[in-house]
Order: structure tokens, then sequence, then C-alpha cells
């Protein structure tokens, strides 16, 4: 019998609520009501059983993916391995690393094959799976810190807009990073896309052997953890603007390579107030307009 997960209409009588373990899902669709009950009603009835599906491929979808063989079995495990394929030539990566970003899209999935809506999103903690037709748009948030509220910038995606997934990582998020950013946030075709690239431009935006950066295992911290031994990142002491400079360089290096390879549409890296843009001014890419306050972990605002 599968576990029932709590389901419930927020107080604006407009987001759905679902939860169940670690998985916290805020859901907003618009249309007709009738069509916004059905996708509802669909985001329930996939959403329950989800985190036993995943449970069940647990020990296989924290090993280090195959960059070319996937052996899950799970429809949602096996989007985790294919966005996180991409990378695993390169680095260590789990199918773990897009896990978030693969469930909002599952969920959405579920709503658009049951209801036509002109507008939805599914956000899973920060990572965001959309959906806008016509002349719809939504405004999404940054955050600097993902552990911490306050707005620095906003970003409107358009209905033309190639953007359907946007994700945060860094070393403040819910999962361990390798690097030292305060937040990575990665525009993406997919949110399971843009989860997988977070995690690796987040990691990579680094200062190796440097004395203020404080590490340990990962599974210190949590021993179950995919990432095993790697030295996770903790805490940063005092960083000169040349450093600052230096670690955000190297992550945009990283970014700018996934830009070119068309794995990302855009992406903003944060670290100690300061921030770099990589690929978000171009033609059919949305602009992030600068805003008061600090910020990088996604919102979506109506």
């Amino acid at each position: 019998m599968k576990r029932l997960p709590q389901i419930a209409l927020l107080p604006d009588g407009k987001r759905l609520h679902l939860q169940d373990g670690p998985i916290d899902l805020i859901i907003e669709a618009k249309g007709n009501a009738a069509e916004v009950r059905a996708a509802h009603d669909a985001a329930a009835r996939r959403f329950t059983g989800l985190l036993d599906e995943l449970c069940e491929e647990l020990a296989m979808l924290r090993q280090a993916a195959d960059p070319v063989q996937c052996t899950l079995k799970g429809i949602v495990a096996r989007r985790m391995h294919a966005a996180v394929a991409p990378f695993a030539s390169d680095h260590f990566i789990t199918p773990m690393a897009a896990v978030a970003g693969s469930v909002a899209e599952e969920i959405l999935g579920a709503m658009l094959g049951a209801a036509c809506l002109d507008r939805a999103y599914v956000n899973n903690g920060g990572d965001i799976a959309l959906h806008l037709i016509g002349g719809e748009q939504f405004s999404v948030g940054l955050m600097d810190r993902p552990d911490r509220h306050g707005l620095m910038r906003t970003m409107i995606v358009d209905a033309d807009d190639p953007v359907r997934g946007v994700a945060t990582s860094g070393r403040h998020g819910r999962s361990f990073s390798l690097g030292i950013a305060d937040a990575v946030t990665v525009l993406a075709r997919t949110a399971s896309m843009a989860d997988a690239a977070a995690t690796i431009i987040a990691n990579a935006v680094d200062l190796p052997g440097h004395p203020a950066i404080v590490r340990c295992p990962a599974n210190e911290l949590q021993p179950d953890s995919d990432l095993g031994t790697s030295l996770v990142s903790r805490d940063v002491g005092l960083l000169t603007e040349g450093e600052v400079e230096a670690a955000l360089g190297t992550g945009v290096v990283c970014a700018q390579k996934l830009l070119a390879a068309g794995l990302i549409e855009g992406a903003a890296l944060r670290l100690l107030g300061e921030t770099l843009v990589v690929g978000t001014t171009g033609s059919g890419v949305p602009a992030l307009h600068a805003h008061h306050g600090s910020a990088i972990e996604s919102a979506v605002h109506a």
C-alpha cells in the first residue's frame, strides 16, 4: 500500500502543496477552474508513491552515473540519469544531482497530460519546472543564498523563451557542494537539466587548497551521502577581491562551456556579494534585471 503524502491547498486558494518526506512541492496552475482542478488531481495522483519509486532504486541513484548506459527502471530515475549523463564523462556526478528538477518535471507532465493550462509551475524547493503558452510569462526572483530571503534580481521568462527549467545549487542549499559558491542559478530547457548543470557550475566555483575554506568528507555529515568521502565545503572565511573573482571565474568558464554546448540557457553565479551572469542577455534568453537586496534561490511569482 502506498504511503499517503500531505496534500492541501495553501490559504490563497490557488497554490497546491504536496509533501512527502524530503519532497516538498508548491504548484500553481492557470486556466479555467475545471482544468485547474483536473491538473491538481493529476498532480496528487502522480505524487502519491513517487518517493517510494525513487527509494526502490536509491542505491543505484547514489552511484556515479555512467555517461552512456542507464540500467535504472523508473521514469523519474531514468530522467535523472539522462540529465546528468552529459556531464558524467568529465565529472563525478550521480543521478541524485537532478532529483529535485526531475520530480518537478514529472509532476508538471502529469498535470499537462490531464488538463489544458495557460501557465503552470511546479516548485520543488527552488528547482522549478515551467509551462506557459501564448502571451503568458513568469517573473522569477533570484536569491544570493538558498537559506535566506531577500531579492537581488528578477527574471522574466516569456512563452517564446526556450527556458522551462530553473534550478539553484551552492554550499548553502539543501545538498552538499564541492565548491564555494553561495549560489548558482541556472536557466535551461528543462528543470532536470537545470538542476544537474547548477550542481556542476557550483562545484566549479572554487579555490582548491585555500586555507580559509573549511571542508570535510560528505559522509561525516550524512553517512549515506552519494558524495561519499568527497570533501564538501562547510565554511568560507575572508577572501580577497581577487580571490573572489578567481573563484567565480572558474565557474564562469564552466558555465560558458555548457552554454556553448546547448546544455544551459544562462546562469547567475554568486559569491560573497559578487555576482557574474553568463548568457542571459542574448536574443531569446530572459534578461536579469538588477534589484536591491540579496538573493539567488529561484522563486516564482505570478
